[in-house]
């Protein structure tokens, strides 16, 4: 019986090592769905302000290349263009800084292109607070 000394306790380490394992990865599963749910929280809040405006813009026709913030021809979330001085827009800038984090009004774009056609293109973006490259939503709307 002397061979078998300490046994028990090798078991109850090795056992407490599985279950510390165990806890770590539900601890990183909880820090994954936190995350996805900011994610979608942030995706929700942009979806619904692309389309605020956009309703906006179907209730003021007659005005509408007023609503233009365009990007120049830059990537997403990198405008570059003739910001908007329309009270709506800036209405409308102020509601996305204080909804999503990070969201720069400068990034923010509303592309109309012709008069002819109306389509609008409003893209909305915002960067986490961890995340390295900003997120964004595009909304495309045809105003008859």
């Amino acid at each position: 019986m002397r061979h078998e000394a300490g046994a028990i306790l090798l078991e109850a380490l090795l056992g407490l090592l599985i279950f510390s394992v165990g806890i770590l990865g539900l601890v990183a599963l909880q820090v994954a769905g936190v995350k996805a749910t900011a994610d979608a929280k942030y995706r929700a809040n942009a979806s619904m302000l692309a389309n605020q405006i956009i309703g906006q813009m179907w209730g003021d026709k007659q005005n509408l290349m007023a609503y233009s913030q365009t990007s120049g021809g830059g990537a997403a979330c990198n405008a570059t263009g003739t910001p908007s001085n329309y009270a709506p827009v800036l209405a409308w800038l102020t509601d996305v800084g204080n909804d999503l984090p990070d969201a720069i009004p400068a990034m923010q774009t509303i592309g109309i292109s012709g008069i002819a056609n109306n389509v609008v293109t409003v893209t909305v973006c915002w960067k986490g607070p961890h995340d390295p490259m900003p997120h964004n939503y595009i909304a495309v709307a045809q105003i008859d």
